[in-house]
């Protein structure tokens, strides 16, 4: 089952490479800043693009902040263009994460307008190239119009990163669960959907500490994933699992 990594320090191609190939990794997110043709980090990117394709690694632009959705046209130009025009990646991967925002809890409705036009305008313009999305699990649980985001989601986009952070595979509140309505909607739209687990400090708050592997060993790691995987692999839209991120990643060891 393919298997994706989010990579926001490009500095290191070949440890980022030689990590993914170690543990079966067939997919990059990499950080891509606006207007990447007049940008130092081009050349790292240039290095990682190389170094993916010679190992058969698929490469998508990875980008996305929550002020995105004041100005969606500038995204498209100052964002997606640039990083398109250099020919070096596969995809587009977002992560705006508009529920992050102060207007999350005040004013929902118009906020969830923005994020989904600005999704319209990025796949409008990436004219054919694969779009996915990152997303919350809980997304099935907002109400759009007689829809839900989850579904708006998925119409407007090639494929979803559901973000089901949990370091146990099992039980309610376990990465299993979570999933859950996100693969269903995958299957009912057609829509290919992986799985996030994150592997970064998140504090020691237990809320926080049950969402990620750190500080757990790449055994203990692997068999809850094993789980996820085995849960879902009947399902037509499971797409495979993604870790957050290639930092975190390579701190979990035996």
């Amino acid at each position: 089952m393919d298997r994706a990594m989010w990579v926001w320090d490009t500095a290191n191609p070949r440890a980022v490479v030689a990590l993914a190939t170690s543990r079966g990794i067939r997919h990059l997110y990499a950080a891509v800043p606006p207007r990447v043709d007049r940008s130092a980090q081009l050349a790292t990117l240039r290095e990682l693009a190389a170094l993916a394709g010679a190992t058969g690694l698929r490469l998508d632009a990875l980008g996305g902040d929550p002020g995105w959705l004041d100005d969606p046209a500038a995204v498209v130009a100052e964002w997606l263009h640039p990083a398109l025009a250099t020919g070096l990646f596969d995809g587009v991967h977002l992560d705006i994460e508009p529920w992050t925002t102060p207007a999350w809890a005040t004013d929902r409705e118009r906020l969830v307008r923005r994020y989904l036009s600005t999704l319209d305008a990025v796949r409008a313009a990436a004219i054919g190239v694969p779009v996915e999305v990152d997303v919350p699990f809980w997304f099935d649980q907002v109400r759009v119009g007689g829809s839900t985001l989850d579904h708006e989601v998925l119409r407007r986009t090639d494929a979803v990163t559901v973000l089901a952070y949990r370091n146990r595979a099992l039980g309610p509140d376990g990465t299993i669960a979570l999933a859950s309505a996100a693969v269903e909607a995958g299957v009912e739209l057609g829509r290919p959907v992986r799985i996030g687990q994150e592997t970064n400090s998140l504090g020691p708050d237990p809320s926080a500490a049950k969402q990620t592997f750190h500080g757990m060993t790449l055994g203990q790691l692997e068999a809850q994933l094993a789980l996820v995987q085995d849960a879902f692999a009947g399902a037509p839209a499971f797409a495979g699992l993604a870790i957050h991120d290639a930092r975190g990643y390579a701190a979990i060891t035996d």
